[in-house]
């Protein structure tokens, strides 16, 4: 789909709850289209991500939604991941996703400086996106151990498959985002 209309990207408000029913059935419809495993959202807990000020969501200037992603600390703030990024298909192929994941990425910049940002997925174009923001490709043992965000994923269809490697990897591919003050300058300078 071309459009001509401008697509606004900002952090979510109050007035956004009542697209979390539709955000859920996207998340969910995109990925039996792709194919790919998710980890299924309940609609309670992205109205909670938007009240609280912890997601992102995209519309076209004539009210249209487009697209939607949110954040979740973990560790006491020592991780934050961007999670559920979804593009409604009319709008893929016109760089919404990538407006999303700056904001989103921007935003838990914002909310947690210190923190390291890490995201899960299959999309070689979520993949790409992060890279361009300084992702980098980790193992999972790089990321959160909280028993609660890998409970997340015990709809997803892979999930017997991360259970039966004991949380150590997926299909999924872990990506982690480390702000330059935690960086080892040891490991930086014998890089070069």
């Amino acid at each position: 789909m071309e459009t001509d209309e401008e697509i606004i990207v900002r952090v979510a408000s109050p007035e956004d709850v009542d697209f979390a029913l539709p955000i859920v059935a996207e998340m969910e419809s995109s990925a039996r289209a792709r194919g790919t495993g998710i980890s299924k959202r309940d609609p309670m807990d992205i109205k909670k991500k938007i009240l609280q000020g912890n997601a992102v969501i995209a519309f076209t200037k004539s009210g249209i939604w487009a697209g939607f992603s949110y954040i979740q600390a973990w560790e006491g703030g020592r991780f934050v991941s961007n999670s559920g990024l979804i593009v409604v298909p009319e709008f893929r192929g016109l760089k919404v996703a990538a407006a999303i994941k700056k904001k989103i990425f921007e935003l838990s910049r914002s909310l947690y400086p210190s923190a390291k940002i890490f995201s899960i997925t299959t999309g070689l174009p979520v993949m790409k996106l992060n890279s361009r923001l300084g992702f980098e490709p980790v193992t999972y043992t790089e990321i959160t151990t909280d028993s609660s965000f890998w409970a997340g994923c015990k709809s997803c269809i892979n999930y017997p498959i991360l259970a039966g490697h004991h949380f150590a990897n997926c299909l999924c591919t872990a990506m982690l985002f480390t702000p330059p003050e935690l960086k080892d300058p040891v490991l930086l300078s014998t890089a070069d």
